[in-house]
């Protein structure tokens, strides 16, 4: 019988094959109280049950497969990060001490309690790294077990397989990359796991979050899987199959041409330039920025350095991030964003007592009660911009009064590298980020005083509809074509062109090929988007003539009703 099942389409494309199984069950930790004589006998056993994933994590990382994404061994540092953080290295030891119980109870109860930390998180990357914490737990309870890591992968009827997992580690990417599959389902994950991010550099139809795939499908069962509706159907019909089959067929010959696009200058037909550049999220993400040919980095998000640590990144460690990816981007132009922390976002020294996280002390308007953080950050920042063109952003952004106060600490940072004769680039670009209502209407008062503006769209139709896009109640809420959004676009937009200042969309409008034309239509010429979007994007603008699209995007600026909306963008991207 035909099943669909629906989940979060995190990889686009077609894939059909049969599915192949994963065994990564999780283990129930058994709890018992131990004699005082032998709680350092457990404490030693946690220790070596630790070292020995350790090893096994290096062991991977020196195995990694030749062709591999970059973004491979980065996840798997990452993970080797989690394992020697004290909140799962060291904790669960004094719990052992505490409570007197066993290591397989103390890991479970430490690790419920970082997953609690992480779910507090609104920051959508920042909170699917629960899943990465969970999978490092996993690894030690198993060691700890005596269990293995996981069921061996057949490797008969190679890339006709689709992979269905419960959940995916980075580590099992590495034994994933060894077969050729199809694509792959799992019940857990999100759009900025690290699962989904593997899965889009590998340009693999994936399809997360469907909670309840592995127990539903059998193995060797006929899958369809549609990463752009973000649905797996298991044992279609033959009606279905064919036209799935002409979907795959269609989709594959599309991404052939797309890579001829790879060097293929990002022009209209009406001869404008527009300007494609990447989102990252770890340096790492520089290899594929450059193997996408971006003209450069549109944001970086800072935070990273300063998350998952007890202390403060130092303005050493810093100015060696930031003047690495300055450096690997070979003279194009970086725009870093500063710190962009808060209550909503996990970090152990900073007290988290915000009761609505998304309104509270939060990116500028921490850096200003923290000067001395926000000043370091700014040194580092300046020094690493004589390695290469970088360009400032100021997140979050809602009034003047934080501006001036903003430039004023950055005219301090910059003071005490001349008193130390310490060069920098004195040309270095500020900019801030609209993502408040107030912001873009009041995008002249900033354009002012600002370089450029960065319209950070994900945030800006959060807090222009009042709608959580994290919680599942409200996400169909969540509408990029709402007529009060694109009037605040526009708005910014037109503020833009009149004052001279360059404008840019960072958000996730700017890499979804549906909306490249209507944007075009409304004069954007900067768009910044996930590596892996580049290219789609890239030739949306090529089959433009932004003379056409005006008249049309001006239309649907005025439309108002939704279905009226649809219409015209339908006409527009016809």
């Amino acid at each position: 019988m035909t099943l669909a099942l629906h989940g979060l389409g995190v990889s686009g494309g077609y894939a059909i094959g049969r599915a192949q199984l994963y065994s990564h069950a999780r283990l129930e930790a058994p709890h018992y109280v131990l004699r005082p004589e032998h709680i350092e006998a457990e404490v030693a056993r946690f220790t070596e049950a630790v070292e020995t994933v350790h090893a096994e994590l290096l062991a991977l990382q020196a195995h990694i497969p030749g062709g591999a994404p970059t973004e491979l061994s980065a996840f798997i540092e990452v993970h080797a990060l989690i394992l020697s953080d004290s909140m799962l290295s060291q904790a669960p030891k004094r719990r052992i001490r505490e409570e007197g119980c066993n290591a397989e109870w103390a890991l479970a109860q430490q690790t419920e309690a970082l997953i609690a930390q992480f779910e507090s998180i609104e920051d959508d990357y920042l909170r699917e790294r629960r899943h990465d914490v969970r999978q490092v737990a996993d690894k030690v309870l198993k060691s700890l077990m005596g269990h293995p890591g996981h069921a061996p992968l057949k490797t008969a009827s190679e890339g006709e397989n689709i992979l269905v997992a419960h959940d995916l580690s980075p580590s099992d990417m590495v034994l994933f990359k060894r077969h050729t599959f199809a694509g792959f389902i799992t019940d857990l994950g999100g759009a900025t796991s690290h699962t989904a991010i593997l899965a889009r550099s590998l340009n693999l139809p994936s399809v997360m979050a469907l909670h309840n795939a592995r127990a539903l499908i059998r193995e060797d069962d006929w899958l369809i899987v549609d990463g752009v509706a973000g649905v797996v159907i298991v044992d279609p019909d033959a009606a279905i199959l064919e036209e799935y089959r002409l979907r795959r067929n269609q989709w594959l010959l599309e991404q052939k041409k797309l890579r001829r696009l790879k060097t293929s200058p990002s022009t209209t037909l009406d001869s404008i330039d527009i300007s494609l550049m990447a989102n990252i999220d770890l340096p790492v993400d520089v290899a594929q920025a450059l193997g996408e040919n971006a003209a450069g980095i549109g944001l970086f998000r800072s935070e990273f350095l300063f998350l998952n640590r007890d202390d403060l990144p130092s303005e050493e460690e810093q100015f060696e991030a930031y003047r690495a990816v300055a450096e690997g981007m070979n003279g194009r132009p970086v725009v870093i964003r500063t710190l962009d922390v808060g209550a909503d976002k996990s970090v152990r020294w900073m007290p988290d007592n915000s009761v609505n996280p998304a309104l509270g002390l939060r990116a500028i308007r921490l850096c200003i009660a923290e000067p001395q953080i926000f000043i370091t950050q700014l040194r580092a920042l300046y020094r690493a911009s004589h390695y290469g063109k970088i360009n400032i952003l100021l997140p979050m952004l809602a009034s003047l009064t934080e501006l001036d106060q903003a430039l004023a600490l950055i005219g301090a940072a910059r003071g005490s590298l001349r008193v130390q004769d310490i060069p920098f680039d004195m040309q270095t670009a500020i900019g801030g980020m609209i993502e408040v209502p107030a912001a873009a209407l009041a995008a002249e008062w900033f354009a002012r005083k600002l370089d450029f503006l960065s319209l950070g769209t994900n945030d800006l139709i959060q807090y222009t509809l009042a709608i959580d896009r994290t919680d599942d109640a409200v996400a169909h809420l969540y509408d990029p074509l709402h007529p009060a959004v694109l009037a605040l676009i526009d708005h910014t937009l037109k503020i833009g062109q009149k004052m001279g200042k360059s404008v840019s969309v960072c958000g996730e409008m700017a890499g979804d090929p549906r909306l490249t034309r209507l944007l075009l239509g409304m004069g954007l010429t900067n768009f910044s988007m996930h590596p892996a979007h580049v290219l789609a994007v890239k030739q949306q603008v090529m089959r433009s003539h932004v003379g056409e699209l005006a008249p049309l995007a001006k239309r649907l600026l005025r439309a108002g009703r939704p279905e009226r909306i649809q219409e015209l963008l339908e006409r527009i991207n016809s």
